[in-house]
């Protein structure tokens, strides 16, 4: 289910631009989804993304994260209906118009 998950990770933040309108194309130079057990039943899902370009690929990387996990969804809706997609938020980025950022720790 993992190799599964994270094809669908790669390959929804390789198409960002085919799926969310005005997004312009983006050479990706490299692409990295994990998962991460935090608890009995919670799964961390996190996609990195980087190119060599003069734009920020958050889009990307925020894409990948968010159909990774759907993919494990769909693939275990059937253990549980109510299985929950909690939080996607960005937690670093650097490079593009804003520079290096950061969130806050929780």
């Amino acid at each position: 289910m993992e190799e599964v998950a994270r094809c669908a990770g790669l390959l929804a933040a390789k198409r960002v631009s085919e799926l969310i309108p005005m997004c312009h194309p983006v050479p990706l130079d490299h692409i990295e989804v994990h998962f991460h057990a935090v608890g009995r039943d919670v799964l961390e899902v996190r996609c990195r993304a980087s190119c060599r370009g003069r734009t920020g690929v958050e889009m990307e990387a925020l894409t990948g994260a968010a159909l990774a996990a759907l993919t494990v969804y769909d693939m275990t809706k059937a253990l549980d209906k109510g299985i929950c997609i909690e939080r996607l938020e960005l937690l670093e980025k650097s490079g593009g118009k804003s520079g290096h950022w950061r969130a806050r720790e929780p």
